[in-house]
């Protein structure tokens, strides 16, 4: 993989800690992210009898899950492309989990290896000095440690759109995660800005609850099915993958769709040049998995927009051909963004979009003890697969570190060695004068 160079100690003044913070000293890991991403580093380590510590800014585990998905989301893939290392779904689960079961299943998840994250510490910034990670939450604490996972994943904050004149409209303006239900749109029309797995979804839903959705159509997309004779399309495309090149498994897919969806073009749904897996390789974006809109689009009972949105008025939306349409809410299915480069701002390590510059498989390790989980543009299998890897490594250094101690102790019993590592964390007020040891 690629090196990276990440500075030791070049922060500016406006990056400085507070003298006056609660300064905490972890000498496992620290994880950033108490979603699916930084549970499975924590299991994975567990497993290799290292110690982790937490950080989550929201008062819950999987807060994307819990906070910011809508009522009827289920798992795209089947579940055993979705589970978390050492770990299974409950047998009794259906093969598409609901978002209930699937943060049910998380809460068992980190019951089961015992990881209890410290909840409502916001990391504000991080940087490495002296041999440690050192990170500065927003309730003034400091925490310190040799290793630093970052597992924020790709979805962090929600993508806002700059369209014109959006701070006009006298109707109500979300974001999809902010979705829960088509019934408190009954009766409206509603303009759904965007045409991914939640735009269809989201204008599924609505149209279920006597609600005429509008969807825009902003750029090409690949649709999908679910599934092709009763098999998981995903699953059939992993497998073949195994035998066959990436771009011969496109042109499957692409051919399954169009005899079991037949042309999406008709529909003004068109689809990008690349096939769908290279296209989620390059770009990380994903295909949409058909869940029932498409039917629906051809019934007229999702209208669509081909063209993009020029301008949003007081009453509703002009749009580039010309077209001008009244709404009482718009909804903003634009997907969501990686947060890192907002905190992490003095590695080379990340894009500017806050993505590992070296792609999947290869992006999980930087210098210095830096670590990326959930990065990979491969869901929760890709998240897994960095997972292990990561435990691994640091597993590797954590064994040489214990193996060197007790070599210490073997050959000279008169020298009073201290525990290199400490399970516990150890709560200090200290001044930026240096770490207090402690025994």
């Amino acid at each position: 993989m690629g090196s990276f160079k990440l500075p030791q100690d070049q922060h500016g003044p406006e990056e400085d800690l507070n003298s006056q913070c609660e300064r905490i000293h972890f000498n496992g890991p620290i994880i950033v992210g108490a979603g699916p991403s930084g549970l499975a580093a924590a299991a994975c380590l567990s497993v290799h009898g290292v110690p982790s510590l937490i950080l989550e800014r929201s008062d819950c585990i999987a807060s994307l899950w819990q906070y910011r998905a809508y009522d009827r989301l289920k798992l795209h893939l089947p579940k055993d492309f979705c589970q978390l290392p050492f770990l299974k779904f409950p047998e009794d689960y259906p093969k598409y989990p609901t978002k209930h079961q699937f943060v049910d299943y998380m809460e068992s998840y980190a019951t089961h290896f015992s990881i209890r994250p410290l909840f409502n510490q916001s990391v504000i910034a991080a940087r490495f000095k002296d041999g440690l990670w050192r990170l500065q939450t927003a309730a003034d604490h400091e925490y310190a440690s040799p290793w630093l996972i970052i597992a924020t994943g790709e979805n962090a904050e929600p993508v806002m759109p700059d369209i014109v004149g959006l701070e006009k409209f006298g109707g109500k303006i979300i974001h999809t995660s902010s979705f829960k239900s088509g019934s408190e749109y009954q009766n409206e029309r509603v303009l759904v800005v965007g045409c991914g797995n939640s735009g269809m979804e989201v204008s599924l839903d609505l149209s279920g609850h006597n609600v005429t959705p509008h969807m825009v159509v902003r750029d090409t997309v690949h649709v999908l099915p679910k599934e092709v004779l009763g098999f998981s399309t995903f699953g059939i495309a992993m497998a073949l993958l195994k035998w066959f090149p990436l771009k011969l498994v496109d042109k499957f897919l692409l051919f399954a769709a169009s005899v079991t969806l037949g042309s999406t073009e008709q529909l003004g749904l068109r689809r990008p040049k690349m096939g769908p897996f290279e296209l989620k390789n390059v770009a990380g974006k994903t295909p949409v998995l058909d869940t029932g809109a498409l039917s629906q689009i051809r019934a007229g009972k999702i209208k669509k927009v081909t063209e993009g949105v020029k301008e949003i008025t007081k009453n509703g939306a002009k749009f580039v051909d010309g077209q001008e349409e009244e709404f009482d809410s718009i909804i903003l299915a634009t997907g969501y963004k990686s947060n890192v480069t907002s905190w992490f701002k003095r590695a080379e390590f990340f894009t500017e979009k806050g993505i590992p510059e070296v792609p999947f498989p290869n992006g999980w390790k930087g210098e210095n003890g830096l670590y990326t989980v959930g990065f990979t543009r491969g869901g929760i299998l890709g998240t897994s697969c960095d997972a292990i890897k990561v435990a691994q490594d640091i597993a590797d250094q954590w064994g040489a570190i214990k193996n060197k101690q007790a070599q210490i102790v073997s050959h000279s019993r008169k020298i009073p060695v201290k525990r290199p590592y400490m399970i516990n964390i150890h709560f200090e007020r200290r001044s930026l004068q240096g770490w207090k040891a402690v025994k």
